[in-house]
C-alpha cells in the first residue's frame, strides 16, 4: 500500500469548538465536511482521547470555523499540538457565544458553521458526530480558506498523531539509497512535536526567513511556524 496516495485526498483546516456548561474545548481538524443539502448537515471526526470529544458528546452541540490561507502558524499549534488549560487557550482568540451556547472562535475564520448534533458513529479510534447546521457566516468575502495540501506544501506541517489523517511518517520515507543527492550540504532540521522539517533550500516565508540560510544562522527566537517550538527542540533530520 502507497499511503502518499492518501495525501490527494483534499482537506481543509478547521477550527472544532464546543462547551458544557463552562467547559470549553477547541481543536484543530482537518476531516470536516458536508454531507446533506437539505437540511445542511456537517460531519466532524474526534479521536476519542482527545478533550473535545467528551464535551460534544455530553453537550450535543459544535461550531466549526474554516481557517484562512493566511492563519497565523502559533493558532494552529496552540490548538492543534499542545495540550493544557483550555480557558487559557481561548483567552488567546477572539470568540463570540452562539445560537447554541457553544464558542465560535473568530480569530482567522473565513467562514463559520453552528451545528447540533443529530448522529454519531463509533470508527474505531474515533467518533464521527454527524451536525445539523443552525447558522452559517460568511466572515470575510476576500479570505481564501487554508487547505490541508497547502499546510502540508508550503509549511511542511503534517497532521498531528490523534488526527484521522495521521501518517507515520517513517512509513513513507525513502531508504537511503533511493534518496536524491541534496543541492546543498545544509542539513534539514525537523521538529519533534508537529514533524515540520526547516528546510534550508526553502528557508520560512512566513518569519521573513530568506532561502538559503542554513539552520545555524536562524534567529535564537525563531519558533516552528506550524506549532511554536522553540528553535532549541529541532533535531537534525538524518
Amino acid at each position: 500500500m502507497n499511503l502518499e496516495a492518501f495525501y490527494k485526498m483534499s482537506y481543509g483546516i478547521y477550527m472544532i469548538a464546543s462547551c458544557d456548561g463552562d467547559e470549553l474545548s477547541a481543536y484543530i481538524a482537518n476531516t470536516a465536511f458536508q454531507v446533506t443539502a437539505t437540511p445542511p448537515k456537517l460531519a466532524i471526526s474526534c479521536h476519542k482521547d482527545n478533550h473535545s470529544a467528551g464535551v460534544i458528546e455530553r453537550s450535543g452541540v459544535f461550531t466549526v470555523s474554516a481557517l484562512e490561507k493566511d492563519t497565523d502558524a502559533g493558532l494552529i499549534g496552540l490548538f492543534g499540538y499542545k495540550s493544557g488549560n483550555e480557558k487559557q487557550k481561548f483567552q488567546r482568540v477572539n470568540y463570540i457565544t452562539g445560537v447554541t451556547g457553544a464558542p465560535v472562535i473568530l480569530t482567522h475564520a473565513a467562514a463559520y458553521f453552528e451545528c447540533r448534533v443529530v448522529d454519531q458513529f463509533d470508527v474505531g479510534t474515533h467518533y464521527l458526530f454527524i451536525g445539523e447546521v443552525v447558522e452559517a457566516v460568511l466572515n470575510g468575502e476576500d479570505k481564501d480558506p487554508l487547505t490541508y495540501a497547502w499546510y502540508r506544501e508550503e509549511l511542511q506541517g503534517y497532521a498531528p498523531e490523534r488526527a484521522p489523517t495521521y501518517i507515520d511518517r517513517s512509513k513513507i520515507a525513502k531508504p537511503a539509497e533511493d534518496r536524491e543527492a541534496p543541492e546543498t550540504t545544509d542539513e534539514r532540521y525537523i521538529c519533534p512535536i508537529c514533524a515540520y522539517v526547516y528546510d534550508p533550500l526553502k528557508g520560512d516565508v512566513s518569519q521573513d526567513i530568506p532561502p538559503g540560510t542554513p539552520f545555524e544562522d536562524l534567529p535564537a527566537d525563531w519558533i516552528c511556524p506550524v506549532c511554536a517550538a522553540a528553535k532549541s527542540m529541532f533535531i537534525p533530520e538524518n
